[in-house]
């Protein structure tokens, strides 16, 4: 399954080890779900897990979060964002999260924010939670 991650389940990966989203990344490490990211949404991730408030566990500096993205890019499928889609959603910052998935050919975004995300369905993209998503791929 092709997914794009949304930056808010990567924070709580982050912040708690033992949670879905946790889980979901060593699905990932593990090849059973396969990861898209653009360089936009990476930046996004970066940007977002070096505010000193999402910095917890791990994570505590700044070369950790580098060395834990530079991880998470290695296992990921890049995607190029030939065509941007906007405006689609509400909130412009969750359009490149939309627009990786559209050109990346996702089967879904996972993220907390499923309202968010209406458009997705325009496009045949599936929403789901990290804990959803890990129920399928367990059964």
């Amino acid at each position: 399954m092709r997914v794009v991650v949304d930056t808010n389940v990567i924070i709580a990966a982050i912040r708690s080890l033992r949670g879905a989203s946790a889980h979901l990344l060593a699905a990932i490490e593990l090849g059973k779900v396969e990861m898209l990211v653009s360089v936009p949404l990476m930046m996004e991730y970066e940007q977002v897990c070096k505010r000193s408030e999402h910095r917890a566990g791990l994570l505590k500096t700044e070369s950790a979060v580098d060395a834990f993205l530079d991880g998470l890019a290695a296992r990921a499928t890049p995607v190029i964002v030939r065509y941007n889609w906007r405006p689609q959603l509400n909130d412009a910052g969750d359009e490149m999260v939309l627009e990786t998935a559209i050109n990346g050919v996702a089967d879904a975004i996972i993220t907390f924010n499923t309202r968010h995300f209406g458009a997705a369905a325009h496009f045949g993209i599936e929403l789901a939670q990290p804990g959803d998503l890990l129920r399928r791929i367990s059964s």
